[in-house]
């Protein structure tokens, strides 16, 4: 027997079918962008690439899209933020904190002194097939597109409140607060302590004693007021700083081409211009540190290699105890040029 649907239910179904339909256009219209820190672009460099990315996608979409940003993690903490942009038409600039639980070899790409500056750095996440891999895992895991590598502020510095710090040997018996378990991986290996604390926590944490030090770029040390309650700033650039634009891949996949188009070559070029705006403070933001009060500790090439030496073999383990295959680790570290490693 055939179903029976009175006209006035019919209508009903089609005002009803209209009216979603019309309403998830509306949804994909505006799009909703979290991220973490201030919106404040002299302190937060994941907010001036927020800012200008909401603007170049307006301008090149003609106004079809728009983006409504979210700063200070009012959308939720890391995690949150995640399963949002899986379940939802939605972007999100996450941290390591953020991405790792749903692909965990992203730690490989944080492999101590991985990277000897800027340009080698932005080479291997443009350019090399680790990185790829990494993007299409992110997608068949989670259904979310990896769309963008963004600095947050330079190279990773220590700061601390206890001593100077310019080799391993001096982290002995100290206490940092860590991101992520990379990091507590890192401080265990130089002989200190590591304990998560979310960033909301960690001005607090170092006032009170909890930590006695933290590692971050400079801008992440300004923007949270840490040289408030650390003396000592110790440049060992040892980890390259970066957060990652993502989105979700049903939003994105649903687009016309041109407006896909035109939205990729936004986000291409908002990053170009968060990487010049960032490279150029960097000199700038160390300086304001300084005149602060912080003293700052540039360690010596022999310094530097006594990380390295430690560092390195110490995070790879960790990554092996992590049950990390060992082929993202070698193509890593081929990409890096830093295949003398694997021998």
């Amino acid at each position: 027997m055939k179903p029976h649907f009175s006209m006035k239910a019919l209508a009903t179904a089609c005002f009803l079918g209209s009216s979603l339909a019309a309403s998830q256009a509306m949804a994909q219209t505006t799009i909703n962008l979290g991220y973490n820190g201030a919106p404040d672009p002299d302190k937060n460099a994941v907010h001036v690439f927020a800012s200008n990315l909401k603007a170049l996608i307006e301008e090149k979409t003609d106004g079809e899209i728009q983006l409504q940003l979210y700063p200070n993690s009012m959308l939720g903490e890391e995690q949150e933020r995640m399963e949002q942009t899986m379940s939802s038409p939605m972007l999100n600039i996450a941290s390591f904190a953020g991405v790792s639980p749903l692909v965990d070899e992203i730690f490989v790409s944080a492999i101590p002194f991985l990277f000897d500056d800027f340009d080698a750095a932005r080479s291997f996440f443009d350019e090399g097939s680790y990185w790829q891999e990494i993007e299409n895992v992110l997608q068949e895991r989670a259904g979310i597109d990896m769309l963008a590598v963004v600095e947050e502020g330079g190279f990773l510095a220590f700061t601390n409140n206890k001593k100077p710090i310019s080799h391993p040997d001096d982290f002995a018996g100290l206490r940092f607060r860590a991101m992520d378990p990379s990091q507590v991986a890192l401080y265990e290996a130089f002989g200190a302590s590591g304990t998560p604390i979310p960033w909301t926590e960690v001005y607090m944490a170092l006032r009170t004693g909890v930590a006695d030090g933290q590692m971050n770029p400079p801008m992440y040390i300004i923007l949270g007021s840490l040289h408030e309650v650390q003396d000592y700033l110790t440049l060992a650039n040892i980890q390259y700083s970066n957060q990652f634009l993502v989105g979700n891949s049903q939003m994105i996949e649903s687009w016309e081409e041109e407006t896909r188009n035109a939205f990729m070559e936004a986000v291409a070029e908002a990053n170009q211009q968060a990487r010049e705006h960032n490279e150029a403070k960097v000199d700038e933001r160390i300086a304001y540190l300084e005149e602060q009060g912080m003293e700052v500790i540039r360690p010596s090439e022999e310094d530097l290699n006594a990380f390295r030496e430690v560092g390195q073999p110490a995070y790879l383990e960790w990554l092996s105890e992590r049950n990390i295959d060992q082929r993202w680790i070698d193509m890593a570290l081929e990409d890096a040029g830093m295949s003398e490693l694997l021998e």
